[in-house]
């Protein structure tokens, strides 16, 4: 009950603004809300389009719009006022300090060359366009993203494998030029602001301490190095066999995905054949409406099956921060489907709850970019889970048991496989921009050598980094995913101890739970930024974040 009471304190305390420095926060922030709203809700929605048709018309809308909210964040004059006011020690009120905290990070990322921003966004929009556009020529066919993991995950043709691999790749060498000069781009903007290069400013400006994020990822490094290399072993004994070569001749292109970020069939279980002919919008909106959240206007906004130049990928965008919240995915019935749509739509109900919560315009946002991908990947944890399958897919009690054993060992699977790709991907953007000129494809292999113990093709020498769309478009992002992964076991961790009780950290599955939707409605979703991401995640589970909860779910 203390901590309701404190939650809602803050928002109350704003219509004391007595003080005449208060007075001008709130007048200042008013107007910055006033320029940037329809401008923001523009380039959201020019996106969108984009994104969802893939036409260049609506790319170029986007960039102009992006053009925009950069000019109203580049204004000298009133970085200049927002500084002197966050830094004003009569603003007392904690929800103008935060606002004004947040804006000014947000201004401090543009205070550059007008022009160089407007090339780095001129270039964005461009690539973003030809990643959307792309599609894998194999055999004489153009196929999608969807083809190409289908076919990585069920042929034992080694040619074949190799040649849709290969075909995938191709997209590397159409943008790895243009990703290299967005570098140097994004490098000399950071420069200019007094950052040593954009990784360090991008974190920074993030409020997380670049050497404290480093430091967190020797630590996972060397908590999850041993188990995996077992995994390893085990599924290099099992792929020899599968597709009739030594375990030393395997290559990347015989674990099932295009990157190696999503644990391969190394377990009897075939989780897709429950999810053959299932809809999963349903499944989706009876998931979430069971434990009290509703998506049904999210879902009615969205776009879930592929088309022609469409975006390949899947993400959740809030348009307005008013509640138009939109999903894009390319669905098919899978169980790798099934957890992208529980996943977005986990997105999803945070940017509905922070929307609806009555909060400031500017904190209208996930406390961080890491707490809304740990919502996520918590809810999309259960399209593997057996007692969810019984309770969703009408599967037996019997069987249901019959693969416990397989379903934990695959969820295992998956959090070690995905973290030491995301060791491969934050390593390799840190030393990207700490050295753009380095020999790049050389770097990659040897990370995912070292981290995800593949081996490199013999003489290949391509910008296979360049395939992954992340390092392009969402720069110095994917870190948060881990972080995310770190967050979702504590939340799991407290909701199995404070809410449910049941103490089950395998077989919790959440379905039907109502106070799970109030409890993290009310601590996670609605806060939004009105509190530090630590401060945030504190008050909803008690402790700061911490990787002794995944390490407890998933490595011991």
């Amino acid at each position: 009950m203390k901590r309701i009471i404190v939650f809602l304190l803050i928002p109350v305390l704003l219509t004391g603004c007595k003080t005449t420095a208060e007075m001008k926060s709130k007048k200042l922030i008013d107007e910055i809300q006033k320029k940037v709203e329809p401008v923001y809700s523009e380039a959201n929605l020019n996106y969108w389009f984009g994104t969802i048709t893939g036409s260049p018309e609506e790319f170029q809308k986007y960039a102009e719009a992006n053009k925009k909210l950069s000019e109203i964040y580049s204004d000298k004059a009133t970085f200049e006022k927002l500084k002197k006011l966050k830094d004003n020690k009569s603003v007392k009120n904690p929800l103008l300090k935060r606002q004004l905290n947040v804006l000014y990070l947000a201004f401090l990322s543009r205070q550059a060359d007008t022009s160089l921003q407007n090339q780095i966004i001129e270039k964005e929009a461009a690539i973003e366009q030809k990643y959307a556009s792309f599609r894998a020529s194999y055999k004489g066919k153009e196929i999608n993203d969807n083809t190409v993991e289908d076919i990585l995950h069920t042929s034992t043709i080694n040619q074949d494998l190799e040649e849709v691999w290969n075909a995938h790749k191709a997209i590397g060498p159409l943008v790895a030029d243009d990703i290299i000069e967005i570098v140097k781009l994004r490098n000399k903007l950071a420069q200019s602001i007094g950052y040593d290069n954009f990784h360090t400013m991008s974190l920074a400006l993030s409020e997380q301490d670049p050497q404290e994020i480093s430091a967190l990822f020797d630590e996972l490094d060397e908590m999850t190095r041993d188990g995996f290399a077992q995994l390893k072993d085990e599924m290099d004994q099992s792929f020899s066999k599968r597709y009739h070569i030594p375990a030393e001749k395997l290559m990347p292109w015989h674990y099932q995905s295009r990157f190696f970020q999503e644990a391969p069939n190394l377990y009897p279980v075939d989780l897709d054949k429950y999810y053959k002919g299932a809809n999963l919008e349903k499944l989706t909106s009876d998931f979430y409406a069971s434990i009290g959240l509703n998506v049904d206007k999210i879902m009615d906004n969205s776009d879930l099956y592929p088309k022609e130049n469409k975006n390949q990928h899947a993400f959740c965008t809030d348009i307005d921060r008013n509640g138009d919240i939109r999903v894009l995915c390319n669905c098919t019935d899978n169980e790798s489907w099934m957890s992208t749509m529980l996943h977005e739509f986990g997105h999803g109900v945070y940017a509905q709850g922070h929307d609806a919560a009555g909060n400031p315009y500017f904190l209208r946002d996930a406390a961080h970019a890491f707490t809304t991908e740990g919502v996520a990947m918590m809810f999309e944890k259960v399209s593997r889970n057996p007692q969810w399958l019984k309770q969703m897919l009408g599967i037996s009690e019997e069987e249901s048991q019959s693969i416990a054993e397989d379903c934990s060992k695959s969820q295992r699977l998956q959090q070690l496989v995905f973290s030491r790709w995301t060791q491969v991907v934050y390593r390799f953007e840190k030393e990207m921009y700490a050295n753009p000129e380095q020999d790049l494809n050389k770097l990659w292999w040897d990370l995912v050598e070292k981290y995800q113990l593949l081996k490199r093709p013999e003489g290949r020498n391509e910008p296979d980094w360049a395939s992954k769309i992340h390092i392009a478009i969402y720069p110095c992002y994917y870190h948060n995913y881990q972080l995310g992964a770190l967050f979702a076991s504590q939340m799991h961790h407290y909701i199995i101890t404070d809410i449910t009780k049941s103490n089950d950290m395998e077989g919790e599955y959440y379905f039907g739970n109502k106070a799970i939707g109030e409890w993290i409605q009310e601590y996670v979703f609605n806060p939004g930024m009105c509190y530090e991401w630590n401060d945030m995640i504190e008050r909803a589970t008690g402790e700061k974040l911490t990787a002794k909860y995944y390490k407890m779910q998933f490595v011991d």
